[in-house]
């Protein structure tokens, strides 16, 4: 991907937004007023370009999304003066469940010629939460709170699908959005340094993730027996059927070893077609829009109970994002696990 932005040139899409690396503690302050605090959404990352012809939407890796939105692009065309970008998260709020819904987005690219009846029954909202462009000015190199102040004047009138997000110096209000948030779609908060500039391609942010541990089974791996790279992991339902629920992180050397010398012992028995799961795994069931491909593995008899560490990214019986394998449970059984019939609680 490029990134097309020299001097005072204007920004043309697609451009490598400004990311955020991984933390499991949410960092000390410094001095007073140092560190900015937003809630991270649960929902598809979006830069949104305005200009006199449209409205274009791309996401973190340059692919469009202003086709699958024109209810997003037609608020943000007729609140932001042209040549400008923002960057923010597309949400879609479930109302039945009171919380934002990401198979709701994802129907949005499926809808085909029932995207405008999709559109009616459940409108997508950007959530906007940095200002790269105004007017054709580029504000790259302003500090964060500087952009912050130009963000909150240009959305002072702006429609209820383009909230800016809630941000906070405070840690301690901070944390009350990551204890309470996942229960609407937070999934966790984003740390940012308030004299920051905006850095394309960067990772200078830092978001922390909600996290439980929890148990599942071991269906299949990716990669030999001998030296699994990644598990494929199930829990089972009501009526006794394996269940896919997600994958794991690449295993680190040890962990491999370890299981490495399990594995061989619970090699699938019966045919490939006896294994509750299609061979290859679908590209649907990654949740992955940007990157989407089937999954080739080994099937292997589910006896075998391992942790793992989750995030909030529970949607209709998966995990989207990959799983941290804590350790294996030798000491419990497939029926000592949780059934899958009702949707993973967060405490």
């Amino acid at each position: 991907m490029t990134t097309r932005t020299r001097g005072n040139r204007m920004l043309r899409p697609p451009i490598e937004p400004m990311r955020a690396r991984a933390i499991t503690d949410l960092p000390d302050v410094g001095h007073s007023g140092a560190t900015q605090f937003e809630p991270k959404w649960d929902g598809w990352r979006a830069v949104a370009f305005i200009d006199r012809t449209g409205v274009m939407l791309q996401s973190r890796a340059g692919r469009p999304l202003h086709p699958y939105f024109p209810d997003v692009c037609r608020a943000l065309a007729a609140t932001l003066p042209p040549g400008t970008v923002v960057d923010g998260e597309l949400v879609a709020w479930e109302v039945t469940h009171e919380r934002t819904s990401f198979p709701l987005l994802q129907r949005r690219i499926t809808a085909g010629r029932h995207l405008p009846e999709e559109t009616r029954q459940h409108p997508a909202h950007l959530v906007i939460f940095d200002l790269l462009q105004e007017s054709g000015a580029e504000l790259l190199k302003m500090p964060l709170t500087a952009r912050r102040a130009h963000l909150t004047r240009l959305l002072a009138d702006g429609p209820p699908q383009l909230p800016l997000c809630p941000q906070t110096r405070d840690r301690e209000v901070a944390l009350t959005w990551f204890d309470h948030g996942p229960q609407v779609g937070i999934e966790g908060l984003v740390a940012k340094a308030s004299a920051g500039a905006y850095r394309l391609g960067r990772a200078d942010w830092l978001k922390m993730r909600k996290r439980a541990s929890t148990e599942a089974v071991i269906g299949g791996v990716v990669g030999p027996l001998t030296d699994p790279i990644i598990l494929l992991l199930g829990r089972f339902d009501l009526a006794g059927r394996l269940r896919y629920v997600g994958r794991t992180t690449p295993l680190p050397r040890p962990q491999r070893q370890e299981l490495g010398a399990l594995l061989p012992i619970t090699a699938w028995s019966g045919s490939c077609e006896a294994h509750p799961w299609p061979q290859p795994l679908p590209p649907a069931w990654s949740g992955h829009f940007d990157r989407p491909q089937p999954t080739t593995y080994l099937p292997v008899e589910p006896v075998i109970i391992v942790e793992v560490s989750a995030d909030v990214a529970w949607e209709r019986g998966r995990w989207r994002h990959p799983l941290r394998l804590l350790r294996i449970r030798l000491d419990l059984e497939p029926e000592d696990i949780e059934l899958l019939s009702t949707p993973f609680r967060y405490t």
